[in-house]
């Protein structure tokens, strides 16, 4: 296998599998050679968003150990970890942390420190595991190191080559104006900033606010338990993405790509902030399963929703059903997993409003949310706002019209005993929808309280609008 540069118009190779290697294919040669070498060459054009999504993954690793992370195009991260050694326990543990954090996602790194910024880049670039602290030293610890490892123009290494300059070493040992002369000062200057001559301020990486991570599976995917496989890697990288922020989403989206037909999607809405791998898997398979695909699938993308604030809080010291212990987050998680299996519609909440006509008083919501103008009015004890537990929590869809008796008051199966404790509501106008209505509550033969209430208006008609618990 090899990679081709699909904007070149040439198709150069610019890496290749061990087994091509072994054949004789290099780096730089253009894909016709490299297939006259031998046919089966597998030529895999490059894909730059591919690459990008990469290195701003292993940049947001970085953020663990060091807040000063830039990336270097096309395949280097730097970490400014001066300040974080002595909090990782010097610097062997810390390169041990490092190492480990990014083996665990399955790419291969080549880990170097140095004083500068590109001393640390060629040393890591030429697989060299430099471990420097000292300016001084440096010039004498890269002096062996091969000019490639600079990434210097093709042109610029042949003429140094030329003049049988091959390591930084004997370049640095070059008459500076004579270097400058030959070379360019852009060439010198960077002479300069890989020993420490020139400072060298890079851009700082920016984490993204939302997770994007997509795979592209070597066969095609049909079955359901696989289509997951493929999914926990990117849920695992997800989690990271949250753990390094602190935060949780409440939307989950993946999106399936066939051939030739439109992408399948598959949403998931979550009760309360999750950021957990597991628990997510958990609740994607119940989706999973309800999913038809058109046909195989030949790519996996998983996009969150917008971050939020995630809840942090330890664990019970008590197990579940020890001295009255019961596990704290059951409704969220049984909310979820009933949205899961049975679809977001069918599994709602409901939310207070700050509004005086009883109908219009609530509304369909997330499980669980209540909105700060809602929390207020509950809270609120002045005659200004209404306090909802003056209302039954059953209200009839229509009002109910009551008969009267001779004395104009109103029945239902039977004779009501009215308290006389009125609340007058009178609003609407500017909607169109204006209500006068005097409410009392009621007792009926059954003991029964009901909510009715009397037009101000005539013809004053009385209507039964709710039941008390």
């Amino acid at each position: 296998m090899v990679v081709i540069d699909g904007a070149d118009r040439q198709q150069r190779v610019l890496q290749v599998s061990a087994a091509a290697r072994a054949l004789g294919v290099r780096p730089g040669m253009s894909l016709a050679a490299a297939l006259a070498v031998d046919s089966r060459i597998d030529a895999k054009p490059r894909d730059a968003a591919l690459e990008r999504a990469v290195m701003e993954r292993l940049a947001a690793i970085g953020q663990r150990f060091t807040s000063r992370v830039s990336i270097e195009r096309p395949d280097g991260v730097l970490l400014e970890i001066k300040g974080s050694i002595k909090l990782f326990g010097g610097i062997e543990s810390l390169r041990e942390q490092v190492q480990s954090h990014y083996e665990a996602t399955g790419v291969r790194v080549s880990l170097a420190l140095a004083p500068t910024v590109l001393a640390a880049l060629a040393a890591a670039r030429a697989g060299r595991a430099l471990i420097s602290t000292n300016l001084q030293a440096l010039p004498s610890q890269l002096g062996t190191l091969s000019l490639r490892a600079l990434r210097w123009p093709h042109e610029t290494l042949t003429r140094l080559a030329a003049m049988g300059v091959l390591t930084i070493g004997e370049a640095l040992r070059l008459p500076r104006a004579g270097f400058a002369r030959r070379f360019g000062p852009a060439t010198l200057a960077s002479l300069d900033r890989l020993v420490g001559r020139r400072e060298e301020p890079r851009q700082g990486f920016i984490a993204r606010e939302r997770f994007y991570g997509r795979f592209e599976p070597a066969y095609e995917i049909v079955q359901h338990d696989m289509l997951l496989a493929v999914l926990r890697p990117l849920l695992a990288d997800l989690e990271r993405f949250l753990q390094g922020r602190q935060r949780g989403i409440t939307e989950l989206r993946c999106r399936f790509r066939h051939r030739g037909l439109p992408p399948t999607c598959c949403a998931l809405r979550l009760a309360v902030p999750e950021a957990r791998a597991e628990r997510l898997a958990e609740l994607l398979a119940e989706k999973l399963a309800q999913l038809v695909l058109p046909a195989p699938v030949i790519l996996c993308e998983l996009r969150s929703g917008p971050l939020v604030t995630r809840p942090l809080a330890s664990a019970s010291i008590w197990s579940p059903g020890e001295h009255g212990h019961t596990p704290a987050g059951e409704m969220p998680a049984l909310i979820e997993q009933l949205r899961a299996r049975l679809g977001v519609e069918a599994v709602y909440g409901l939310c207070l409003v700050p509004e005086h006509r009883p109908e219009s008083a609530w509304r369909v919501a997330e499980p669980g949310v209540v909105t700060a103008s809602a929390l207020t009015a509950a809270q609120n004890g002045g005659r200004s706002l209404w306090s909802p537990f003056r209302r039954p929590l059953w209200l009839l869809t229509e009002p109910q019209l009551l008969r009267t008796d001779m004395a104009g008051l109103p029945i239902h199966d039977g004779p009501l005993i009215v308290a006389n404790d009125p609340e007058r509501i009178e609003t609407g106008w500017w909607n169109g929808a204006d209500v006068m209505r005097d409410y009392y509550t009621a007792v009926d033969a059954r003991r029964a309280r009901l909510w009715i209430f009397r037009e101000r208006l005539p013809p004053n008609h009385w209507f039964l609008h709710g039941v008390f618990g």
